[in-house]
């Protein structure tokens, strides 16, 4: 079962019954032992079937990433604080193939409800670290709806527009020269954001990102079928923030699940270390095997007669989070993000600088081909588990961080 972050006060009667429509709220701060508090961008969902972002925004404390820098509580800072770019390329050894590669690939990202200042708030942030402009005039950026419509437009929600602003950013610091496909669902319900996911794919998106998740159910398999299998097409979705368990559709066997890790700067010959991230009992990176998605053929570990979640990894965790620039519904600034709804568009980055998946093909599988190019992640758990390595860290596969996380492009080509 998911778990969420909080435990909020019982909604009344009649807000259950409008939540599946109407958009999220925010989820009260949480504090954490690592000396920061978060609060989580979109409520825990109220009903099966409908998703909730995995956006954690720091609004308190220290981040290891802005070394010395104080985040105010609640407010916006003037300057980043957390990883951008440079760092982000360089800790997943991918300087040389963002610098070069990514021109005329899409990246699509999928999210629920309308983020009216998209479009600004990636300009800062790309202006910030000195990215080339990436707009609608130019080509670059393009937003629509689940219909493809330009113009009719989700509802706005404050809550999403963080998540939005997350997700377009980390597309941009791994992936500048890509082009960035913003689709956006009527509502957080997993048909509609499945309806977005197909949209993307028919406007010739080949890397989609996801950054949401909720309980698994008996409907899965069939929402497996109707929107992710997509040949061709590298589908990556976020494994969770509320610690072990299973979700979807990163249990879904067409899409490469991706788990979160802590990341921080080392004296080792990579430079950076990284451990499983987790918080609390109810914080940290997803994992778990799922109870009703079959297993794909690519993946072996043997306890898990399903489907085994994570993939891969990348960073999450928000005491070591990036920076982030969103203005709609909360002061315009800079924030820092952390939760899967980071490492989910990383990847999908990644395959992008990696080149076109070959027709045919579910990208999911090339990690599995290319484990040796990977920064297999040892240290760590993200809560209790009956069978070891569906928790915790090991040498190899293991459920929290997957195969591990991006040591340049190799093992996410084929």
């Amino acid at each position: 079962m998911r778990r969420p972050l909080t435990l909020a006060a019982a909604a009344s009667f009649a807000t259950a019954l409008l939540a599946f429509a109407a958009p999220s709220g925010v989820a009260a701060p949480a504090s954490s032992p690592h000396g920061i508090t978060v609060a989580r961008a979109c409520a825990a969902p109220t009903q099966p079937n409908v998703m909730a972002c995995k956006a954690l925004r720091v609004s308190s404390g220290t981040v290891h990433a802005a070394k010395t820098e104080t985040i105010k509580p609640n407010a916006a800072a003037a300057a980043p604080s957390g990883y951008g770019p440079t760092q982000l390329q360089a800790a997943y050894g991918l300087t040389s193939a963002a610098a070069s590669n990514g021109s005329g690939a899409t990246i699509a990202i999928v999210d629920a409800y309308n983020d009216p200042n998209a479009e600004a708030d990636l300009a800062k942030y790309r202006t910030q670290y000195g990215l080339s402009a990436c707009t609608t005039a130019n080509g670059c950026f393009k937003k629509v709806s689940q219909t493809g419509s330009t113009t009719s437009l989700p509802a706005s929600d404050a809550g999403w527009s963080e998540e939005i602003s997350l997700d377009l950013d980390m597309a941009s610091a791994v992936c500048p020269n890509c082009h960035i496909l913003l689709v956006e669902a009527k509502t957080a319900s997993m048909a509609n954001l499945g309806t977005a996911v197909n949209e993307a794919v028919t406007l010739g998106a080949k890397y989609v990102s996801n950054s949401y998740g909720g309980s698994e159910s008996s409907s899965d398999t069939s929402y497996d079928t109707k929107y992710f299998n997509h040949p061709g097409v590298a589908i990556t979705v976020s494994a969770g923030d509320s610690g072990y368990g299973a979700e979807y559709p990163a249990a879904s066997k067409y899409v490469t699940s991706v788990g979160g890790t802590a990341l921080s700067t080392s004296s080792s010959t990579r430079g950076w270390a990284e451990t499983v991230w987790s918080t609390s009992s109810t914080e940290g990176t997803g994992s778990g095997c799922s109870a009703y998605d079959a297993k794909p053929t690519w993946q072996t570990d043997t306890s898990c007669t399903k489907r085994m979640i994570s993939d891969v990894s990348a960073v999450a965790d928000p005491a070591t989070g990036v920076a982030v620039y969103d203005s709609y519904g909360i002061t315009a600034g800079w924030y820092t993000f952390g939760g899967t709804s980071v490492s989910s568009p990383i990847i999908a980055a990644v395959y992008a600088i990696s080149g076109t998946p070959s027709t045919g093909s579910y990208p999911a599988a090339f990690p599995y081909a290319h484990t040796s190019s990977l920064n297999d992640v040892t240290s760590g758990s993200n809560g209790t588990c009956t069978v070891s390595y569906y928790c915790t860290a090991k040498s190899g596969y293991d459920g929290p961080t997957g195969l591990g996380t991006p040591s340049g492009t190799a093992a996410f080509t084929g």
